[in-house]
């Protein structure tokens, strides 16, 4: 099954929803337009009737995201403010509804991932990347500033040093250097890269559901959080956890030494 939307569709494969980028043309260079569709995208994957349990984004055609379609976002934005405004009303929307789903998140980075993309890319809980994949913080060669949250996300994810030298220097980082910094969780063959992505949208489409939402909970909001504020973030959650069908689900698989059969309830 396959649903369109703007410059975006997304596709169907049992609990799985795969949604894809879809401006080829640009090398699925980000507008407003696209973000508007995936937004949809996402919506409808979450969908209580959908049925999906776990989210793969990938790109179509030879490129992950290229950055922002700069032409396209003039032409929205034209008004004071320019790219600026684009980012509030557009973008930043975007990337804490990404922040904020109830489902787990794999992003398979096909090809470049620049700017915005780069950004894009770096909100899946896990990251997978092409071996032909680079990412690139472009904004110094148009003389604009990193955006999409990268200076948040860059320095805690591989340190202050590098996060400057990648935005100022603005120069490929490559699938095989990501991981070797940590930035990224896997790197396969490019013709793999898909086959992969759904081996592991699978096994966490078999997990427990509300258990990866409260995690991605923990995670996001660990970084602004003292240690006592983190300690109790984990008790109420943790006594969330504890209520739901799967729990009970994977005590009793434990007891009775067998595999558990989660049903994301």
């Amino acid at each position: 099954m396959r649903k369109d939307f703007e410059r975006a569709y997304l596709t169907a494969h049992g609990d799985v929803a795969v949604i894809t980028l879809n401006h080829p043309e640009v090398m699925n260079a980000a507008a407003p337009k696209m973000i508007r569709g995936l937004t949809m995208a996402l919506d409808h994957a979450e969908r209580a009737d959908s049925g999906f349990r776990v989210i793969v984004l990938t790109g179509e055609g030879r490129g992950f995201c290229s950055g922002a379609n700069l032409s396209e976002v003039s032409e929205e934005h034209a008004e004071p403010g320019g790219v600026g405004s684009a980012l509030e009303t557009a973008y930043h929307p975007f990337l804490r509804r990404m922040r904020d789903l109830s489902l787990p998140l794999i992003t398979a980075v096909n090809g470049p991932a620049a700017g915005i993309g780069m950004s894009i890319a770096l909100m899946g809980d896990l990251v997978l990347a092409a071996r032909s994949a680079y990412f690139l913080q472009a904004f110094a060669r148009i003389g604009l500033v990193p955006d999409g949250g990268s200076t948040w996300l860059l320095p805690r994810m591989i340190g202050l040093a590098r996060s400057k030298e990648l935005s100022m220097l603005a120069e490929k980082l490559p699938a095989e250097q990501a991981l070797a910094w940590g930035l990224i969780n896997r790197v396969y063959d490019d013709g793999a890269l898909m086959d992969e992505a759904m081996k592991l949208a699978k096994r966490l489409a078999a997990g427990p559901t509300k258990a990866y939402a409260a995690m991605r909970r923990q995670f996001w909001e660990s970084p602004d959080n003292s240690y006592e504020q983190q300690l109790d973030l984990e008790r109420r959650l943790q006594q969330q956890s504890g209520r739901t069908a799967d729990f009970m689900e994977g005590v009793a698989a434990f007891l009775q030494k067998r595999p558990a059969k989660f049903t994301g309830k």
